[in-house]
């Protein structure tokens, strides 16, 4: 998904998403899903909270975090502290059905989260019986920012 960060621009790709998604256009929503097109990395609930100002309460921003999962316009990134961090998902995920099975790489100086959408999750062979449903990587170091 390409992002471009002029305004009309910016309003044109957050309809398009929302209609798309067959989701009303609601305020919380435009604004929510701006912060992560404009974002280079992993965003918390509380960076989400905190950057839309007290115009939304947190059940707002939590259920409109959970719609968009749901849609497939953003995934959840699993971290060591049993948190969870949301990044957008690629044009090929839809409702129901997320393919990033990327690895997700947290920088241990700066903190950013960064889906590196080139490096796959390796296909882990489970035993017979056991069936798959999410496979996800993290990966500690630094980043090319702090290097």
């Amino acid at each position: 998904m390409t992002i471009d960060h002029e305004p009309s621009t910016m309003n044109h790709q957050l309809l398009d998403i929302l209609k798309k998604n067959q989701l009303s256009v609601t305020d919380s929503r435009k604004k929510i899903l701006e912060l992560f097109l404009k974002s280079p990395g992993a965003l918390a609930h509380a960076d989400i909270e905190k950057s839309t100002g007290e115009n939304f309460d947190r059940v707002t921003v939590y259920r409109t975090l959970q719609t968009f999962t749901e849609k497939g316009i953003i995934h959840n990134i699993p971290t060591t502290d049993n948190s969870i961090l949301y990044a957008l998902c690629k044009h090929d995920c839809e409702a129901g059905h997320h393919h990033d099975n990327h690895v997700h790489f947290i920088c241990t100086q700066c903190s950013k989260t960064i889906c590196l959408d080139d490096v796959t999750v390796p296909e882990v062979k489970l035993p017979k019986g056991f069936t798959p449903q999410i496979a996800a990587m993290v990966v500690k170091g630094v980043c090319n920012d702090c290097k």
